[in-house]
């Protein structure tokens, strides 16, 4: 007989009832702990977001947070299903998948905009908590219209939230760099074209060294959102719904 009783970590971050509770309520549950981690992580960073400093904050010891998570792995889910929160109420489209892939893509983006720390998290298996399984919903309903099977919407719902993840870890990356340098953008690409024009051999490198020579990064239009990832995020994103469009095109063909 198969034992279909969700495991601990799952009643956690389901917040499933485990029983009546006799006498006072505690002072302390799950809930607590990873609502403090995620405030910690959002001001500081998830390195802010140890378990002396979740005790410390809450003012109790280390060692009690073991009574209501697991381990610190289980807590990094719990948070990442907290932080990233349940997606906005996506209609199923009636035709266009195209456009309903691509709102649910840029909402997932701006969470992760949001909250940088999101995308520094382990991954450890497929979405499990209430909100990340939402996410993955929202995103499957969007490809409705499609003849593809189940395998196949997975499949692009994987793809598609792992370019986003992807694609915030560069731009936080590319964001530190230019703190660093104390350039914005525009100044960063154009110095690098300068460097790169100088020092690319197009001999060696004929294709790269033709780029460098072009002009492209000097005549570059700043970039039309605050956000300077925002358009490369755009244009990755079409990139990716081509290939997804491609792949339903040749779905259809076949039937």
């Amino acid at each position: 007989m198969v034992d279909d009783t969700p495991p601990s970590e799952l009643v956690r971050l389901w917040r499933l009832p485990t029983g009546p509770r006799l006498g006072r309520p505690a002072g302390l549950d799950v809930e607590r702990v990873v609502h403090t981690a995620v405030q910690l992580a959002d001001r500081d960073g998830l390195s802010g977001a140890t378990l002396p400093k979740i005790a410390e904050t809450l003012g109790v010891t280390p060692m009690s947070l073991y009574r209501h998570i697991g381990s610190k792995e289980e807590l990094l889910v719990l948070m990442g299903d907290a932080g990233t929160g349940p997606p906005p109420n996506f209609p199923a489209p009636a035709e266009d998948w195209r456009s309903a892939l691509r709102e649910w893509a840029f909402a997932l983006w701006s969470v992760h905009r949001q909250r940088p720390w999101l995308t520094q998290l382990p991954i450890s298996g497929p979405p499990s908590g209430p909100s990340t399984i939402g996410w993955m919903d929202a995103g499957l309903r969007a490809l409705r219209p499609t003849g593809l099977d189940a395998g196949a919407k997975v499949g692009i719902v994987m793809v598609v939230s792992g370019y986003v993840r992807q694609a915030d870890l560069l731009a936080q990356q590319l964001e530190q760099g230019r703190r660093t340098t104390g350039l914005d953008e525009t100044e960063t690409n154009r110095n690098y074209a300068r460097h790169m024009a100088r020092l690319v051999d197009p001999e060696l490198f004929p294709d790269a060294s033709e780029i460098f020579h072009s002009g492209l990064f000097e005549s570059a239009p700043p970039p039309s959102t605050p956000d300077p990832s925002h358009d490369d995020f755009e244009f990755g994103l079409e990139i990716v719904l081509d290939g997804v469009a491609a792949t339903i095109a040749r779905v259809d063909s076949d039937d």
